[in-house]
């Protein structure tokens, strides 16, 4: 410190070097700040879950949470307003943590995504044999049967099955609700056969 002061007091060519190390020093201070403070301008939004959620899920507002992060971790699709997801049906199970995005959220985009088919559609179902209902997960193929071993539709692509805990009452008397994605043109049919009689499915 004292060498400094020397400098600093010295005129001439000692006092312009010392001048100039510590506006080096100073601007390396600066830079090394910028570096590793935190840069909350180049955040966004992100929701993600409050907690662990089962698929079926009606998201509630304090099922979600919202979170900052950089945009190069955020999901293409990731939701970011609480509104966007608060009464939508979450298709699969979602950790605590887990980005919502619009396509994990029951609706058009998820059954295209999940069939793979810009036509299809989503029909919800109820299958009075818990058995059958527990081996069916999203994404599984199956053929949908009437009592009278009439195929309704083949291919069907599973797209959510509700578990029995979010189940009550009259409807665990009716059975589980499954989703499934179905070709437009055969979607009406199977819709109004589920209403009028029990269906089951085979799986593929």
């Amino acid at each position: 410190m004292n060498r400094l002061r020397q400098a600093l007091t010295t005129k001439g060519w000692v006092r312009t070097v010392a001048i100039r190390r510590i506006i080096a020093a100073a601007l390396l201070a600066i830079a090394v700040f910028l570096m590793v403070r935190p840069n909350q301008a180049a955040e966004a939004g992100m929701l993600v879950a409050a907690r662990d959620l089962a698929p079926g899920t009606t998201l509630a507002a304090s099922d979600l949470k919202l979170v900052r992060a950089p945009p190069a971790v955020i999901p293409k699709r990731a939701l970011a307003e609480v509104s966007a997801a608060a009464g939508q049906v979450l298709t699969g199970a979602a950790s605590a943590g887990e980005p919502i995005t619009s396509v994990r959220l029951l609706g058009p985009e998820n059954t295209r995504l999940t069939t793979g088919s810009p036509d299809a559609t989503a029909v919800p179902i109820r299958l009075a044999d818990e058995g059958v209902a527990d081996l069916l997960s999203p994404g599984a193929r199956v053929d949908i049967v009437a009592p009278d071993q009439t195929v309704l539709a083949a291919g069907a692509t599973v797209v959510m099955v509700r578990s029995v805990e979010q189940a009550s009452g009259r409807q665990r008397e009716q059975g589980r609700l499954v989703v499934m994605a179905l070709p437009r043109d055969v979607a009406p049919r199977v819709a109004a056969s589920a209403l009028a009689r029990e269906v089951t499915v085979t799986l593929r």
